[in-house]
């Protein structure tokens, strides 16, 4: 029997332990699959991670839910305009072993396209409660992203197909979007003051719990990536200070719902409503 008293976790080279059987030694023993029951999801895929997001967004699309399922602990909605399915909503998502699972599943259901909304903390003075932030780099501090090889240079935050279409709604609309690095944690309770001041002093945006490890799920598997982080709190006072209650806070993510739904809903269209 192991046991650790200290320290970190051993850690295991699977590679040079089978890889030269037949070269499957990085083959997985469970992959994402559709099941015989379950119907194929559209394209376009937007994941929710916050649940009071989700009930707004519910209340702005102008499609009908044509199906309701679960994948894994988050809800699946399906949106339809009675022909075919437009595209699905899937959350609440915490965590980023949750988001990948999620990604997976929804992969192998037919999502091609992801466009992810959250909010996260900021670490720099120039980026307020209020303000999106659209990484393009990460720093990760959670676990899953490393079980995920690099198939190529992670172009997240290079908007394609329904990002697209997203980033030119809230450019139109000037909302103040920042982009740039993330740190992304699986202990928010570990944001430590030497974290907080090594990530500021590196110029990292914000930091989440999901957003290095979907970019890489979603690097490995081939999808479009748009992630869209709404600045909730800020840290970089080496003091908490949330944001939740505040008036601008709560404007922003109608704002910033309202226009990824029209996005989804329309492309590129945009009725220039604020």
């Amino acid at each position: 029997m192991l046991v650790l008293l200290q320290g970190s976790l051993p850690t295991v080279n699977t590679r040079n332990l089978i890889g030269a059987v037949n070269g499957a030694g990085d083959r997985p023993v469970i992959e994402p699959r559709k099941g015989k029951r379950e119907g194929l999801l559209p394209e376009v895929g937007c994941f929710v991670f916050v649940p009071d997001d989700i009930r707004l967004f519910l209340r702005r699309v102008r499609y009908q839910v044509s199906k309701r399922s679960r994948i894994f602990l988050s809800n699946c909605y399906v949106f339809s305009d009675g022909t075919k399915a437009r595209w699905c909503l899937l959350g609440p998502i915490l965590g980023a072993p949750q988001a990948v699972m999620v990604l997976e599943k929804a992969v192998a259901l037919g999502v091609r396209d992801v466009v992810a909304l959250g909010w996260c903390g900021s670490l720099q003075e120039s980026v307020k409660i209020g303000d999106v932030v659209v990484p393009i780099g990460f720093f990760s501090e959670e676990g899953t992203s490393s079980h995920y090889p690099v198939v190529e240079a992670e172009k997240i935050g290079v908007a394609a197909g329904a990002g697209l279409s997203c980033l030119k709604i809230l450019e139109k609309r000037r909302i103040p979007i920042h982009r740039g690095v993330v740190w992304t944690t699986d202990a928010p309770f570990r944001e430590t003051v030497g974290k907080v001041l090594f990530y500021k002093q590196k110029g990292v945006l914000a930091v989440d719990m999901e957003s290095s490890a979907l970019a890489r799920g979603a690097s490995y598997r081939g999808v479009n990536l748009l992630i869209i982080l709404i600045v909730s709190d800020h840290l970089y006072t080496l003091k908490w200070h949330h944001g939740l209650k505040e008036a601008v806070f709560k404007e922003r993510r109608k704002q910033v719902i309202e226009a990824v739904v029209k996005a989804l809903d329309n492309g590129e269209k945009d009725e220039g409503r604020s």
